[in-house]
């Protein structure tokens, strides 16, 4: 999906992978990340968020949770990350990384909450009244005043499987006012998600139904008197989107894909972002006249279907034929046949913490001194010295 757009604005990433496996010093099921372009990424969207007066949040799911990268994207001017579950706000505690929102897209266990609140997040994301409680009693219990955002979520509205919840419109509008009054939890805004979505038939971003019930709902808080000084509008957070952010009166974006040049519209346009990661396998064997790659890091949504393979000073190109979804991604199918132990590099959509990949970061390599900085497992976890 993105193996062209990396030829042509990272190739040096893709050298340096490569160069990384004829060394041995990373295994196929790597994904290689260039902090570097991150942190070049990240400056750009900063950039154009103050202009807009936009917040944003960054999310790492996609890079493995990992808290080397968090911490680059935290130097290069986003303070605080909105972690998608409660995995994800425990490595993030344990690197003493800013929590800026907690519980969107996953709630929290009750057996976390005065943690979390000790340790500090901007906000915590809510789906229910019920829940709600649960967090003034533990905000309580720690001595805190906690700000939440309410997510909306009306019956008509775009909704992911496995990502349903949320306050209805009517329920907001009967239990508002009882949040309200709830003593150790302050109600600041709400969120939708998804907010905004990459339409490919005009090559733009577009906002989703989602934004006329975010639009009653603000209604609704001036019914029942409460200020809504925050909504957030997460999806296809990117230079280039932004600016609606602000035209549909968001007041916070959450860029995750953008900050390694990897959504949907830069898999076809040249944007401000550039692509920051390569997934490198090797050909494991073959059979009949087609070779086989070691898989681990396949993503079912991801797209994949280009691969290069280099034998030498040679590169071939080959397609990647799609995988069963029934299939465990044991290996990866090639339509070509090719010597095994040669290296093979991909670039596709990816989720990395959905995987078993090794993530391998590296440095340098747009100033001619390339270096790998470190191996993690896909949950932020370095990994023990020796292992890859």
């Amino acid at each position: 999906m993105f193996l062209k757009q990396l030829e042509k604005h990272n190739p040096e990433l893709i050298d340096f992978a490569f160069e990384l496996h004829k060394t041995g010093q990373i295994l196929p099921d790597t994904y290689v990340i260039d902090l570097d372009m991150i942190h070049d990424n990240t400056v750009k969207m900063v950039a154009e968020a103050k202009k807009y007066g936009v917040e944003l949040l960054y999310m790492t799911k996609q890079l493995g949770r990992n808290p080397i990268v968090a911490k680059e994207i935290q130097s290069a001017g986003i303070e605080n990350a909105v972690v998608v579950d409660f995995r994800e706000a425990e490595v993030f505690m344990e690197n003493g990384l800013n929590l800026g929102n907690v519980g969107h897209l996953v709630q929290t266990p009750k057996a976390l909450l005065k943690k979390i609140i000790s340790y500090g997040t901007k906000y915590f994301t809510m789906y229910s009244l019920e829940n709600t409680v649960d967090l003034n009693e533990a905000a309580k219990a720690v001595g805190k005043i906690q700000p939440v955002i309410l997510k909306i979520q009306d019956t008509k509205d775009d909704i992911y499987p496995g990502q349903v919840g949320g306050f209805t419109l009517d329920e907001l509008d009967n239990q508002l006012s009882e949040l309200r009054d709830l003593s150790n939890v302050k109600v600041v805004g709400l969120t939708t998600f998804p907010a905004i979505l990459f339409d490919e038939k005009t090559g733009d971003y577009h906002s989703t139904s989602n934004m006329e019930t975010v639009k009653k709902a603000k209604e609704l808080f001036n019914k029942h008197g409460v200020e809504c000084s925050v909504v957030s509008l997460p999806s296809a957070t990117a230079t280039k989107s932004i600016k609606l952010i602000s035209e549909l009166g968001g007041t916070e974006g959450e860029p995750g894909h953008s900050l390694t040049g990897t959504t949907p519209m830069h898999a076809t346009k040249d944007l401000p972002e550039k692509p920051a990661y390569c997934y490198v396998s090797e050909i494991s064997h073959s059979y009949g006249d087609h070779s086989f790659i070691y898989g681990g890091g396949y993503y079912r949504r991801g797209h994949l279907k280009n691969a290069i393979v280099k034998d030498g000073d040679k590169v071939e190109s080959a397609e990647v034929l799609p995988l069963d979804n029934s299939s465990i991604d044991y290996y990866l199918e090639l339509n070509k046949k090719f010597k095994s132990g040669l290296p093979v590099v991909m670039s596709s959509r990816t989720q990395m913490f959905v995987t078993r990949s090794t993530v391998a970061l590296v440095k340098g390599l747009h100033t001619g001194s390339p270096k790998l900085i470190g191996l993690y497992d896909t949950q932020g976890r370095e990994l023990a010295k020796g292992v890859k």
